[in-house]
């Protein structure tokens, strides 16, 4: 249980320092990467779970890096149990917070520099293109649907699940390029939660409010999703036996 925590904590940090740190370096006033565009963060995104993945199963844990994804795979197939489960939840929601905490830090000197409070929060948290929270949360859900859905397809492919790491940073790529827009594709609980409580927490200059009400949508979407992704996986999984 404790391996599970470490690893996921880690894994995530890991995750999240690069993820919101690619942003911050697209956003932020002075970055020599600023105004580089929506591509360059989905690719930045794509590497930063591979990397995340890489460390979680170097230190033995299952990578999940997502309580959404951690959920459904409990509910999938047999592994960890409910204890081991609940504590890489509560590593990943940690490691989300410190690999925030870290970002903002690599880009200390930029945050005073940065007029748009916006811009500030976007580094460390998801938000919607058009606001409508039903539509928002409808979106996240079907986007975490197709993650979940391709990843049981992976576990089951001879050839993806050889190449590992690199597949599912391949599938997040594709999942920012092609759907990302609309809500900036959290696609995970931890991975928003985290960050915005630490731009919450954290002596930020200019910053304006983390958004809280808004906070509960890649919440609830993805973890709907994911559970119907992988249900529906097993269910037609089934049907072609």
């Amino acid at each position: 249980m404790v391996a599970i925590f470490v690893s996921e904590l880690m894994g995530t940090m890991v995750m999240l320092a690069l993820g919101c740190g690619v942003v911050g370096n697209v956003l932020l006033e002075r970055s020599k990467g600023q105004n580089s565009g929506w591509i360059v963060i989905s690719a930045g995104w794509a590497v930063a779970v591979l990397c995340g993945v890489l460390v979680a199963q170097g230190l033995g844990g299952p990578a999940w890096l997502n309580p959404a994804v951690a959920l459904a795979a409990r509910l999938a197939r047999p592994g960890p149990g409910l204890a081991a489960t609940l504590a890489g939840i509560a590593g990943e929601f940690a490691g989300a917070f410190l690999g925030a905490v870290l970002a903002y830090l690599i880009y200390l000197p930029h945050w005073r520099l940065t007029p748009d409070p916006g811009l500030k929060l976007a580094v460390f948290a998801t938000g919607p293109a058009i606001r409508s929270y039903g539509a928002n949360c409808l979106t996240e859900a079907l986007s975490t649907f197709l993650l979940m859905f391709i990843l049981c397809a992976m576990s089951a492919s001879r050839f993806a699940g050889g190449l590992g790491a690199l597949t599912v940073g391949a599938l997040i790529w594709g999942l920012g390029l092609s759907i990302g827009g609309s809500t900036g594709y959290a696609l995970n609980p931890a991975r928003d939660l985290g960050p915005r409580l630490a731009h919450a927490l954290l002596p930020i200059p200019g910053k304006g409010p983390s958004d809280w009400s808004y906070a509960w949508v890649p919440v609830v979407g993805p973890i709907l999703g994911a559970l119907a992704g992988s249900g529906t996986w097993m269910l037609v999984a089934r049907m072609g036996r």
